[in-house]
């Protein structure tokens, strides 16, 4: 059978690049090279061992069948909670929604509220399934540049400029992935009075890396009263909770948009897995002040920042900025661009990928999956000696290119 049966939705449908990157050093570990990724966005922690604790018990408890397509009020009501401790926010239970992680909560927004045509903007260094995502749902994708001279951080302008009668939506992200980069209350304010000049336009704020920030405390677009009716946040338990294999993330946002979520996760998902919900239970109800496995991993991450930062001044060509949160380094590696392997042109920050995955069995991520070709993203969820190691091998290939 060819691929003509396809439809045309999958066949103009990307693929992830990270999870591509991840497919592509297994092959080479399959065959035995010593490969070192620095691809992949999650974690290098276990999941707290209360948190799991939490799970067991759920399975001797038999929480085993259906559970309601939302989510378990329980839980829901304590993500309400959360959201009230960690960040001032007030939300009932009946607006929020659990999904099967965070990317499943943000396809739900996109299925719900865009028609052909719509247009979201999409602030770039971006997330790579942000604008499949949206191109998946009927909408168009408009992307607005930040670049690294301005710590990859969109200006109101910008976003001002971007704004059309098609506008259906504004995707934001902080602490953002891939640059690490984290808006400061000032910036989100300005950002804040411009959408709230456009009270028709919806704000997906995705806030999954909120407690790894380097620089205290996570500051929410939804803590502006004058956009608060506007925005929908989308969080989770992956990043801060070390809990990526639970497959945990939610939603919290006016109530029509939380009903329309539930009604389209009632057609093909249903209510996400019981055992998960009852860990991740356990995990909202973490005071993250109080968590020491959250202090001992945001602390790691820092330092591995601190050392991949400083490693990275010695490699010539390099530009970096000093990102505040998550675990991702960004560099311009634009000076590398159009140089030779001593075979082939190293056209965009895909080809040095491959040629720093082949050459110095280093995976990484091109920054054109990010709307950024200038850029490869760096992942230093891993141990500072493997940091060190890829660093060494990344500035002997670079060397080499001519």
């Amino acid at each position: 059978m060819k691929n003509s049966i396809l439809s045309d939705r999958i066949l103009n449908l990307g693929e992830s690049a990270t999870l591509e990157m991840t497919r592509l050093s297994r092959e080479l570990k399959a065959k035995g090279v010593d490969v070192i990724t620095l691809s992949i966005g999650e974690p290098d922690f276990d999941t707290p061992q209360h948190v799991k604790d939490a799970g067991k018990q759920a399975i001797d408890d038999n929480i085993t069948h259906y559970p309601p397509v939302p989510g378990f009020l329980e839980l829901r009501e304590a993500i309400a909670q959360k959201l009230k401790r960690d960040n001032g926010l007030d939300y009932n239970a009946n607006q929020i929604v659990v999904s099967t992680g965070a990317k499943h909560s943000l396809i739900n927004i996109f299925m719900c509220i865009l028609n052909d045509g719509d247009e979201v903007i999409i602030p770039a260094p971006y997330w790579v399934s942000y604008p499949e995502m949206v191109k998946l749902s009927g909408g168009n994708p408009v992307v607005i540049d930040a670049g690294i001279e301005n710590d990859f951080k969109v200006s109101p302008k910008q976003l001002e400029d971007a704004i059309t009668e098609k506008t259906k939506a504004f995707l934001f992200n902080s602490p953002s992935n891939p640059t690490g980069s984290v808006y400061t209350r000032d910036e989100l304010k300005a950002i804040a009075d411009v959408l709230a000049r456009y009270p028709d336009i919806l704000i997906v704020a995705d806030e999954i890396y909120e407690y790894i920030n380097f620089d205290g405390v996570h500051e929410s677009l939804a803590s502006f009263d004058e956009i608060k009716d506007q925005i929908v946040i989308v969080n989770g338990v992956s990043k801060g909770m070390a809990m990526t294999g639970w497959r945990i993330g939610y939603i919290a946002g006016p109530k029509f948009i939380a009903d329309a979520c539930t009604k389209i996760q009632g057609q093909y998902t249903s209510g996400t897995g019981t055992i998960s919900q009852m860990a991740a239970l356990e995990a909202v109800k973490t005071d993250p002040k109080k968590s020491k496995d959250l202090k001992i991993m945001v602390s790691a991450f820092k330092e591995r920042r601190d050392l991949l930062i400083d490693l990275v001044k010695d490699i010539p060509g390099l530009k970096s900025n000093i990102p505040n949160g998550a675990f991702y380094l960004f560099p311009d590696v634009s000076y590398y661009l159009g140089r030779y392997d001593g075979e082939n042109k190293i056209n965009n920050s895909t080809d040095l990928c491959m040629y720093l995955l082949n050459d110095a069995h280093v995976a990484l991520v091109p920054g054109d999956a990010f709307g950024s070709p200038d850029c490869i993203r760096i992942s230093y969820a891993t141990s500072k000696d493997l940091i060190a190691e890829a660093v060494h091998r990344i500035k002997v290939a670079l060397a080499k290119l001519k």
